[in-house]
């Protein structure tokens, strides 16, 4: 199956999120690759992508965010 637009109204999607709290959506009917899991939420690609835009508030990368703390920290020593 593609991915053009008359097939996507009628498709089914996962919110799914990696390692380093990065969002997307995949195709219920796929299995999720390697390294995303679902998050639990699931719909129409516009309800998958609303939520996503309402939870990720910060689009750095974890890593990214720990290290700037860290180094925030040693800052203040």
């Amino acid at each position: 199956m593609s991915w053009d637009e008359s097939e996507t109204s009628t498709v089914t999607y996962l919110v799914v999120i990696n390692h380093e709290e990065q969002y997307s959506i995949w195709p219920d009917y796929k299995e999720i690759p390697g390294g995303w899991r679902a998050v639990g939420k699931s719909g129409s690609k516009d309800e998958c992508l609303a939520y996503i835009n309402e939870v990720w508030t910060d689009m750095r990368p974890l890593s990214l965010r720990k290290h700037m703390a860290q180094t925030e920290l040693q800052k203040k020593k």
